[in-house]
């Protein structure tokens, strides 16, 4: 079968007051933000991106910062709970030094399928974790504040937690073309197109878990990513004939997209490579200015007097 998903695309979560959010993963986590724009179907809550230096596909994590009001989300059943990014072996002292000195709560290195990692929340309890491996050959983004040789690198992989497993499995493997490649302890980790870091989807089965509930610090939806726009149309057209509602494409200004409901309830999204986060301002000048679409640019003042000011530290 022709290879049309190659891996993890972006992440997107929702979250509380956007200044918290902003200083926890650029500052604290070492990522860039990439692209300050709205959510497209509500344009008073931000849209922020971070990711590497050019918010490279598989490095992308996202929020909707609705405020200080938003009730916080719980963990469970028919959820993504945990989003891992990779780390270089060596630099897993040095990430938990850091942690600590911003009071982070984590966990002690933990081990899975013969990997090493740490697990923790963000301001507002989003699930995090920091693999150490020495297979990731991506550069990461030095944000000033870490050295390069420690930045997370991208996304490992992300969790699913299920209560059944079998039709999510089919999902993945018939229609999204991945493969299974580990299995431990009720968790099965399923690789797309080469591999690796970035290209793992992890299957917990949980039947006896609580159903999880959004709210701050859950996880709105996981994107996977295709080449182009003719390849996401094969899949579109793919899924529809094995039964899933899929939306028409969506014009996301920097990618477009398709949605649709995996069996467990968690929602998917495929997303396309192309435009990239460069198409509306160069890549030296990422995240410095808020980006609307087109049909916003006339309520562009209006827009603005109502959303937050944010900076980056």
């Amino acid at each position: 079968m022709e290879t049309l998903v190659n891996g993890l695309h972006h992440v997107t979560a929702l979250a509380g007051e956007a200044q918290r959010n902003v200083d926890f993963y650029t500052h604290i986590l070492g990522l860039r933000l990439v692209k300050k724009t709205i959510n497209f179907d509500a344009p008073d809550v931000y849209h922020l991106y971070y990711g590497d230096e050019t918010g490279s596909p598989g490095s992308i994590l996202t929020f909707f910062p609705y405020g200080k009001n938003i009730h916080r989300g719980r963990k469970g059943g028919g959820q993504l709970t945990y989003t891992a990014f990779s780390i270089p072996s060596e630099s897993l002292i040095y990430w938990i030094n850091r942690l600590n000195e911003f009071n982070i709560a984590h966990t002690e290195p933990l081990q899975r399928f013969n990997e090493t990692y740490l697990r923790f929340e963000d301001f507002d309890g989003m699930g995090i974790e920091l693999v150490a491996n020495d297979a990731d050959q991506r550069p990461g983004w030095s944000n000033g504040f870490i050295p390069v040789e420690h930045a997370v690198k991208g996304f490992h992989t992300v969790t699913l937690n299920e209560f059944r497993i079998d039709d999510t499995v089919k999902l993945l493997t018939e229609s999204l073309g991945h493969t299974l490649v580990s299995e431990e302890a009720g968790r099965f980790r399923f690789q797309a197109g080469k591999g690796g870091s970035g290209n793992y989807v992890d299957v917990q089965h949980s039947p006896n878990d609580v159903r999880g509930q959004q709210g701050g610090g859950s996880v709105h939806h996981v994107a996977f990513s295709t080449d182009t726009d003719e390849s996401q149309l094969v899949l579109q057209h793919q899924l529809l004939e094995a039964g899933y509602q899929v939306t028409p494409v969506q014009d996301r200004n920097y990618f477009h997209s398709i949605y649709f409901r995996e069996p467990g309830g968690i929602l998917f999204e495929v997303a396309t490579n192309p435009p990239g986060f460069s198409v509306d301002e160069p890549v030296a000048e990422l995240g410095k200015t808020l980006k609307l679409p087109e049909w916003y640019e006339p309520r562009r003042a209006k827009i603005e007097a109502a959303l937050p000011k944010i900076e980056v530290k």
